[in-house]
């Protein structure tokens, strides 16, 4: 038998107590985090937009669904390796839990330096691919190039993160991800407005700062005595648990990646009406991500919440946490679009005030943004499902709907009218399939079954 995990004062054990009290506990630091992540992204498109030009904004912009294209098979790793430990911490097997840390780990370092290759040499692809407008596409493979030579920083402090919120622990994460947020804003204003350093100067506060988050965090766990932290001479592959985090995480980061790669082609799309469009549908983005944030974060929670009760086999326990979350996430995303539902002219005015970058940001931010609270049924029932060891349906359900699903549509929709209206309308009519869809699995799947059955 496995020596107890040790439990720390700074970890959530959420096998026991109020069920909403603890995800909403649990979910609010996260969340804290993640408005402080897309802060200091939103401050880069604010910088440039004011201080450089609409050109500057859609290049700073336009260019997610390229990094999240590459880093998505990673952050299905990390994923993998975050429900992994979640399990071993809640069944109380400290030997697993050390090996998974360490194997996490050495991993992310290896992957790091593959990513960072491969990004920068597919960078101009990838621009060109986007059908990016050319006053535009210069200063897009300027951001990227740079963004990709530091993406090391990203990935170690991603999955220092997870290995603590694994074990409850999401306070210190958002403390270091607060720094480096202020860091990212001072370093912005420096290279920008100072040194006038325009789209490089953004790309390089972002990675500085993301290198400056990754310390905090392996400092932390390096200095940690609990049975998560890092030693050297435990810094290993343990090539049984790798496989088993691949196995976990490897349909997420599929599911991920060619979502990610489904949404350059819809960028492709959203390009062609022109840079106002581009540089609209970037500060959309920037904006419309605060709104689905609380159940983003949620969703996160949820994760951590469904594996540890699953390694505790407290089957009814997870019903009634999938059930609180989800009314939770509508709650918040209902009152929040309607919010920026009102003020979507000022808020998009924050990062450009060309006419045409303020028409376009209004329109997508009224049409999409009402169809939000459809993102709260994939993110509860997605995390509740990986949380408990099945990732292959939400991969499977995910990529129906948000990549094979929402391009016949898109491609349809492209034939059928030139409008830039049912364009807009891709994201959310891949959202309605995915939740109907993820609902039916998870209501009649038999996870129950399987779950009891599982050796932890």
């Amino acid at each position: 038998m496995s020596n107890p995990a040790a439990r720390s004062s700074r970890s959530m054990d959420m096998t026991t107590g109020p069920i909403a009290k603890s995800i909403l506990l649990f979910s609010l630091p996260l969340l804290a985090g993640n408005i402080f992540q897309q802060f200091y992204n939103t401050v880069d498109s604010v910088v440039v937009g004011n201080f450089v030009g609409p050109e500057a904004l859609g290049a700073v912009t336009a260019n997610l669904p390229a990094t999240m294209m590459l880093i998505s098979l990673f952050m299905g790793f990390s994923s993998g390796a975050s429900v992994l430990i979640s399990q071993y911490f809640g069944a109380r097997n400290e030997a697993k839990l050390r090996r998974t840390v360490h194997t996490s780990v050495v991993a992310t370092l290896l992957l790091s330096i593959i990513m960072t290759g491969l990004g920068i040499i597919l960078t101009p692809v990838l621009v060109r691919f986007m059908n990016t407008p050319p006053e535009i596409a210069g200063l897009a493979v300027i951001y990227l190039k740079i963004y990709f030579a530091g993406l090391s920083g990203l990935m170690l402090y991603n999955m220092g993160s997870a290995i603590l919120r694994a074990v409850g622990d999401s306070r210190r994460p958002l403390y270091f991800l607060i720094f480096c947020s202020l860091c990212n804003v001072i370093l912005d204003l420096f290279f920008v407005i100072q040194l006038h350093m325009g789209v490089a100067g953004v790309a390089y506060a972002t990675i500085l700062s993301q290198f400056f988050s990754a310390f905090l965090v392996l400092y932390v766990l390096f200095r940690s005595r609990e049975s998560y932290g890092l030693n050297l001479r435990e810094m290993r592959i343990d090539i049984e648990l790798l496989r088993h985090i691949i196995s976990l995480g490897l349909p997420t980061g599929i599911q991920l990646g060619l979502t990610s790669f489904s949404n350059v082609f819809v960028m492709g799309y959203i390009n062609s009406f022109g840079a106002g469009s581009t540089s609209g549908w970037g500060a959309y983005q920037r904006i419309d991500a605060f709104t689905v944030l609380p159940v983003m974060s949620i969703g996160i929670a949820v994760t951590t919440f469904v594996g540890q009760n699953a390694g505790a086999r407290n089957i009814e326990r997870i019903k009634k946490g999938v059930r609180a979350s989800l009314e939770m996430g509508l709650g918040i995303t209902v009152l929040l679009s309607i919010l920026l539902f009102i003020l979507a002219p000022q808020a998009i005015g924050l990062f450009n005030k060309d006419p045409e970058v303020l028409r376009f940001g209004t329109l997508f931010l009224r049409m999409i943004g009402p169809l939000d609270f459809l993102v709260c049924f994939n993110q509860c029932y997605a995390g509740a499902l990986r949380g408990m060891g099945e990732a292959r349906a939400p991969m499977i359900i995910m990529l129906g709907s948000f990549v094979f699903f929402r391009q016949l549509y898109l491609f349809i929709a492209s034939h059928l009218t030139a409008s830039i209206y049912p364009i807009a309308l891709g994201y959310p009519m891949g959202w309605l399939l995915c939740s109907v869809l993820m609902y039916l699995f998870y209501r009649f799947s038999g996870w129950e079954t399987r779950l009891n059955e599982y050796s932890f």
